[in-house]
C-alpha cells in the first residue's frame, strides 16, 4: 500500500471515529478511488507544506484537513446532525448555559459575523453603536457601520493600550441613547487584550437595555472570557482562529432573551441571524448552501481541542509558543511594539530594525521559501511586522521559525544584538 493509500486511511479512521452516532459513514473505497486518481492532477500536488505563523488562516492538523474529504449533502441526515453537534459545543466552549444563550453559524470568514450582529442587533430606527476601537479590527467595525448608514460614535485609544474602562463610563453617563456597545477582545493589529469583562459591567450598569456586542475573532477557544460575568449578548468568532478549523464560516454566540428581540432589525437577507437562528431551531438546516467540507472538519477541530484541554489547555500551548519567540527574539535584537504590560499570547508585533539593510519584503520572502510564513503589520504609528503564537503550532515550531529568521538576518546582512 503507498503512502498517500496509508495517509488517507489513517484520516478516514481518525474522522470516522468522531462523528455523531447515528451519521452514515460514505463508502469510503469509492471516495478513495476517485480522490486517488484525481491525486495526480491535484492543484496543489507539488506545492511545499508551510507554517503559518499569521492572525489568520491558521495552521491545520492533517487530520483536520483530511476530515474534510467527505461530502454530505446540505439536507442529509448526518450533516444535519453535525450542525446539531457543532451548535451545542460551542455554547459548551463558550461555556454558557444552553438555557440562556445559543450558537448561529454564519457563512462566510468572521467579518461576516461581525457585520451580521450589526444587521441583527442593531434596530432600523433609533440605533446608535459605540465603538471602542484601539486598532484595525476595531475601526473595521465603524467602516461596518459606515456602510450600513447605522450612526455611531467611534471612540479611539492608542494602538499600543487597553481601552479606558473609566473613559467609557464617562461616556456613557452622558449620551444614554446608546443601543449598543461593541469592542474587540483581542485587537490583532497589535496583540493588545482588551478587559471585556469590566466594559461590559460598565456598559450594563449605566444603560442596562444597552447591547454589549464583542468580537472575540482570534482569543475564543485559548484566551478565557466569562460571558455571563462581562454582561455580554454577542459575542463571534470563526472557524479558522483559535479552534483552528479550516476557513468557511464563522458564528455568534448569542443571548437568546436578546436576540429574540431582534426579529426585523436585519436590512440584510443573508446576514440576518435572527432568521438564520429561526430557520435553525425549526429544521436544524441552513437557509443557503452550507460549507459542509469546512464543518465536518471543524468537528474534528473541536475534538481535537477538547482532547488538548480545551481553553487552558491550548492557551497553555500558545503562552509556551510566544515565550520561546519572546526571548529569541530579544536575543537578536528585535524590540515588541507593546511593553511588557501587556500579557497577551495571540500575536506579536515587533518594530523594523533600525538597519540600512533591512527590507521586510526580503525577510518575508526568504522566511516564506524556507517554509515559514509571517505577517505584515497592521498598526498606523509604527512600521511592524507579526508573528502568530496560534494555530497547529508547537514549541518546536517556534523554535525553527527562530532558527530561520536568524538564518535570513545573516543572509541580509543584518547586526543582531
Amino acid at each position: 500500500m503507498n503512502k498517500i493509500t496509508c495517509n488517507t486511511l489513517r484520516s478516514y479512521v481518525a474522522f470516522t471515529k468522531f462523528q455523531h452516532k447515528s451519521y452514515q459513514v460514505p463508502n469510503f473505497l469509492s471516495v478513495f478511488k476517485m480522490s486517488h486518481v484525481n491525486h495526480q492532477k491535484c492543484y496543489t500536488k507539488d506545492a511545499p507544506e508551510k507554517k503559518l505563523f499569521t492572525p489568520g488562516p491558521l495552521s491545520t492538523s492533517p487530520t483536520v484537513r483530511q476530515a474534510a474529504f467527505t461530502e454530505y449533502g446540505s439536507r442529509d441526515v448526518a450533516f444535519i446532525e453535525a450542525i446539531k453537534t457543532l451548535r451545542s459545543k460551542l455554547v459548551e466552549i463558550a461555556e454558557v448555559s444552553k438555557d440562556e444563550f445559543t450558537c448561529v453559524p454564519i457563512q462566510g470568514s468572521g467579518t461576516f459575523a461581525v457585520e451580521a450582529v450589526f444587521q441583527t442587533a442593531v434596530p432600523r430606527q433609533r440605533g446608535k453603536v459605540l465603538i471602542l476601537q484601539n486598532g484595525a479590527y476595531g475601526k473595521r467595525l465603524a467602516k461596518i457601520c459606515d456602510v450600513m448608514s447605522v450612526p455611531y460614535q467611534l471612540e479611539s485609544f492608542s494602538e499600543d493600550s487597553k481601552v479606558d474602562v473609566s473613559r467609557i463610563a464617562d461616556i456613557l453617563s452622558k449620551d444614554k441613547s446608546f443601543t449598543m456597545t461593541s469592542i474587540v477582545h483581542c485587537e490583532t493589529s497589535s496583540g493588545v487584550i482588551n478587559p471585556v469583562e469590566d466594559v461590559g459591567k460598565v456598559v450594563k450598569q449605566i444603560i442596562p437595555d444597552c447591547i454589549f456586542f464583542v468580537d472575540a475573532m482570534s482569543s475564543f477557544g485559548a484566551v478565557p472570557l466569562d460571558m455571563v460575568n462581562g454582561n455580554i449578548d454577542f459575542l463571534v468568532s470563526s472557524a479558522n482562529k483559535c479552534l483552528q478549523g479550516i476557513p468557511g464560516f464563522s458564528y455568534a454566540i448569542a443571548k437568546k432573551s436578546v436576540l429574540m428581540n431582534c426579529n426585523g432589525n436585519s436590512r440584510s437577507l443573508s446576514l440576518d441571524l435572527f432568521d438564520q437562528y429561526d430557520n435553525l431551531e425549526k429544521t436544524n438546516q441552513f437557509r443557503f448552501t452550507p460549507p459542509t467540507h469546512t464543518m465536518l472538519a471543524f468537528l474534528q477541530a473541536v475534538k481535537e481541542f477538547e482532547e488538548e484541554g480545551g481553553v487552558s489547555g491550548r492557551g497553555d500551548r500558545y503562552k509556551k509558543n510566544r515565550t520561546i519567540l519572546r526571548e529569541g527574539m530579544k536575543d537578536y535584537g528585535f524590540e515588541e511594539f507593546l511593553d511588557n504590560s501587556h500579557e497577551g499570547y495571540i500575536i506579536t508585533s515587533y518594530k523594523y530594525p533600525q538597519d540600512p539593510n533591512w527590507n521586510f519584503t526580503t525577510f518575508y520572502s526568504k522566511l516564506n521559501d524556507r517554509g515559514y510564513v509571517i505577517y505584515p503589520g497592521k498598526v498606523l504609528n509604527a512600521d511592524c511586522f507579526r508573528i502568530g503564537s496560534i494555530g497547529h503550532i508547537y514549541p518546536e515550531d517556534m523554535k525553527g521559525l527562530l532558527t530561520a529568521i536568524k538564518q535570513v538576518l545573516q543572509e541580509m546582512n543584518i547586526k543582531m544584538k
